[in-house]
């Protein structure tokens, strides 16, 4: 399953190939590329994938920019190029780089009786100035066409940010790549797991590895060692006290 370690640009290379080993054929068949994709603890590592891929994927691309405004008017010639380059979590990218037949990953719940959940996979078919023809390739409601359009978003108040900000933009992301968190409840055929370094959440190892549906099928690149052990070891993150709490909660039930 390991590929070696050479150099980040050869070794990202070599699983890239992998997992995606012919763009042209996907950019003509896209129903199987959803059966592949890269997965990866963090976003950052996420939108580097994703860019890389899309400027290898055939086809002319077509870019999105957001708009973004701040709560106070007052304030907006003093932020704007600050919140053009935030990208909270679960918010699509300010300048959204698409192409006609890219994956794309839904970021909010639009419609859920029409399979219109957040991480609900999507082909990008055609391409307007305010909408976005869509086909649903998972779950019931698969193979079905949906009209995306722009919608204003809000980053929460957890996300902290200095300025009080709305963008408008279409909710969605590439999805190339994916964080693993993002996959789970997801079967694929094809799985590159990148771990430019280790899970740091509970679970995250175990979720990665069970996206595929055979072992052969799944390449993990690791540039994070574990001290003192072999080079082809990552760590594994468990809380046990997450486990203890679920025993206990068998044993009185």
């Amino acid at each position: 399953m390991i590929i070696p370690y050479i150099d980040k640009h050869t070794s990202l290379n070599v699983l890239i190939e992998h997992v995606f080993p012919d763009l042209e054929t996907f950019a003509t068949n896209p129903e199987a590329m959803v059966q592949h994709g890269i997965l990866t603890p963090k976003n950052d590592y996420v939108d580097e994938i994703n860019q890389l891929l899309i400027n290898r994927f055939p086809r002319k691309e077509v870019i999105y920019h957001s708009f973004d405004k701040t709560k106070e008017p007052s304030q907006q010639g003093e932020h704007e190029d600050l919140i053009n380059s935030l990208t909270p979590n679960r918010f699509p990218p300010h300048i959204l780089v698409l192409k006609p037949n890219c994956p794309t990953i839904l970021l909010r719940n639009i419609d859920p009786s029409k399979g219109l959940c957040n991480r609900t996979r999507l082909i990008c078919r055609r391409f307007n100035k305010n909408i976005i023809d869509c086909e649903i390739t998972v779950g019931y409601n698969r193979g079905e066409r949906v009209f995306l359009p722009r919608i204003p978003l809000q980053p929460s108040e957890i996300d902290k940010f200095s300025v009080v900000f709305t963008t408008t933009q279409f909710p969605i992301r590439l999805c190339f790549a994916m964080t693993i968190n993002k996959a789970q409840g997801q079967t694929l055929e094809h799985v590159g797991i990148y771990l430019p370094g280790p899970v740091f959440s509970h679970g995250q190892l175990y979720v990665a590895l069970f996206r595929a549906t055979k072992a052969y099928s799944i390449k993990i690149l690791l540039k994070h060692n574990v001290e003192k052990l072999e080079e082809k070891c990552t760590k594994n993150v468990v809380y046990k006290e997450i486990l203890f709490e679920a025993e206990k909660s068998d044993v009185t039930t």
